[in-house]
């Protein structure tokens, strides 16, 4: 395969997507990152069994990067799983800065180029551009603005729906094992001090509906176990901080709406609710 050359003085980054059945999602963002500035960009679909046109939809695009000079690679992979997916579009990319993106994120144009600068080191990085979260339903939106609130979302580098390393930094670790939250086991392989945020937004869409809600947090919630369980060194760079009763007495009385719905997803989880269900797609 002949792989592009990036454009003198610029910065090079691969852009890894695992997709599923995502034909609603891929163009969307696709045409996104095809809006990207001053930034060279390999994209690699890594679509995998996927049961719908995914794969032909992103392959219509390709002419358009390569007008960019650009190259997208679509793979159609037979097997299921996030995780071979991205060990897939790892094997496919071309240049050493890395990023990892879902199918239904749109990043804005100076993003990319944003991650390439803040991972231009040999010292290990990890980035994440700033999350503007989207919902629909006044369930989702509530729950929204409340978890966005919280200083993990408000403050940190979460990395979810997009994150990126450099070359020191994919060293970390090896091929990504079959786990329930790869963003958070990557995430977690950086002290808070290798972590950047960099100020221009992505686009994450929030599940939809009480019921998903609790489903994806019970979810998220046996991830971040596992890892505890399989990787307990990693969980010393968590560096999450829990917030107090003040703080959670203010944002009640701020926005009880808000406070009321999380509290509400909270309890369902803690009480068992969804805690067996598989992956669930709210959007």
């Amino acid at each position: 395969m002949n792989h592009p050359v990036p454009s003198a003085g610029r910065l090079a980054i691969s852009v890894i997507i695992p997709a599923n059945n995502e034909a609603e999602w891929i163009v969307p963002c696709l045409r996104a990152l095809l809006a990207s500035q001053e930034v060279d960009l390999q994209v690699v679909i890594a679509a995998n069994a996927c049961q719908d046109d995914t794969v032909a939809r992103a392959r219509a695009l390709a002419p358009e990067f390569a007008a960019r000079g650009w190259q997208l690679d679509v793979l159609d992979l037979p097997d299921p799983g996030k995780p071979g997916a991205l060990n897939a579009g790892d094997a496919a990319a071309c240049y050493p800065l890395r990023a990892y993106l879902d199918a239904d994120v749109t990043v804005s144009p100076p993003l990319m180029a944003q991650l390439a600068q803040a991972l231009a080191t040999k010292a290990p990085r990890y980035a994440s551009g700033t999350p503007r979260v989207t919902a629909q339903g006044w369930v989702a939106r509530a729950y929204a603005r409340f978890w966005c609130s919280l200083p993990f979302v408000a403050d940190g580098v979460p990395g979810f729906g997009l994150f990126a390393v450099n070359a020191a930094g994919r060293k970390r670790w090896h091929a990504f094992p079959d786990i329930i939250s790869d963003d958070t086991l990557v995430r977690l392989h950086f002290a808070p001090s290798e972590r950047q945020r960099v100020t221009a937004p992505y686009d994450w869409p929030m599940v939809e509906g009480f019921g998903r809600l609790v489903r994806v947090r019970a979810r998220q919630d046996r991830g971040v176990a596992e890892i505890a369980r399989l990787y307990p060194a990693l969980m010393a760079n968590e560096a999450k901080s829990r917030p107090g009763k003040r703080w959670l007495i203010a944002r009640a009385l701020t926005n009880p709406l808000a406070f009321a719905i999380y509290a509400a997803v909270t309890l369902a989880v803690r009480l068992g609710a969804g805690g067996h269900s598989g992956w669930v797609r709210g959007r």
